[in-house]
């Protein structure tokens, strides 16, 4: 029997933080998920992508446990093909919230990921997608939106800066819904106290493990409250600056192998490993 890491869980966001940009995991980070899980660490896969657009993914890399995906309003196995649980947006209040924004902001585009294992992406006219690789059903008017129950709604401005965007999209919509701002060209509503954060603890008590115990990779400020619940902190060289104020160390980035020259620190160095949960040491902050 392996000694139990420091470490119970390593949790990663996918898009700028294990993948790289043509959406693949290099052999060297996959080399590093093996090593931690020799060590006794699991891999958890954390995600503002809905459960429909990584299961071809997922499979690829051969992952078999549970994944939090649609920014915490899902939690999916892998393994079995099932979606163990989900939290819907009231449509009414996602309706409402765009309404509060634009009366802030002017008009915006939006687009919503429906509900459920087979849920599909919906875009209204003038959405562009900022993630090219991922399906979307375009519609034709902003109502067909609301036909089926959705998770989160991605709201995109002609103008304004996403930092800008997400700003005034929480300043206007209150507790309708919860707020974040996860990558380029994507600012997202979901149900309000919901968040990474909230599925990574929910995902720890799935697999029976504390959410401290965990070591977490991101890049965008949605990562803020997956880190705020794990063990220890890292963020991308590439992540946006708000995240990486907010980190216990800064690795490099998602094309240089970042998630994997931390864990073949921390997993490949044996007792000596010089990163320890935030109760421990709380002052290597970059």
């Amino acid at each position: 029997m392996p000694i139990p890491p420091a470490y119970a869980l390593v949790a990663t966001d996918l898009d700028g933080t294990l993948l790289r940009r043509d959406d693949t995991v290099s052999p060297r980070t996959r080399a590093a998920l093996a090593l931690a899980a020799r060590a006794g660490a699991r891999h958890l896969v954390v995600t503002g992508r809905p459960v429909p657009g990584i299961r071809g993914l997922l499979a690829g890399l051969g992952y078999r446990g549970p994944a939090v995906c649609g920014q915490g309003t899902q939690l999916y196995d892998a393994g079995s093909g099932r979606l163990v649980r989900a939290l819907t947006l009231d449509r009414e209040a996602a309706d409402a919230a765009l309404g509060k924004i634009e009366a802030q902001v002017g008009p915006v585009f939006a687009a919503v990921d429906q509900d459920g294992a087979e849920g599909r992406t919906l875009i209204e006219p003038g959405y562009a997608m900022p993630h090219p690789t991922l399906p979307a059903q375009r519609t034709r008017h902003r109502h067909e939106l609301w036909a089926a129950p959705v998770v989160k709604v991605l709201v995109r401005h002609p103008e304004l800066t996403d930092d800008a965007l997400a700003e005034a999209a929480r300043g206007a919509v209150g507790d309708l819904a919860t707020v974040t701002h996860s990558g380029p060209g994507t600012v997202e509503l979901q149900p309000y106290g919901v968040d990474k954060g909230t599925g990574l603890a929910l995902a720890a008590e799935y697999l029976g493990v504390a959410a401290d115990s965990a070591i977490a990779f991101g890049d965008m400020p949605n990562d803020l409250p997956m880190f705020r619940a794990a063990g220890y902190g890292v963020a991308m060289a590439n992540a946006h600056p708000e995240l990486r104020a907010a980190a216990d160390e800064v690795t490099s980035s998602n094309e240089d192998d970042g998630v994997a020259t931390v864990l073949e620190r921390v997993f490949g160095a044996g007792p000596g490993r010089s990163v320890r949960r935030r109760a421990v040491q709380s002052d290597i902050r970059q």
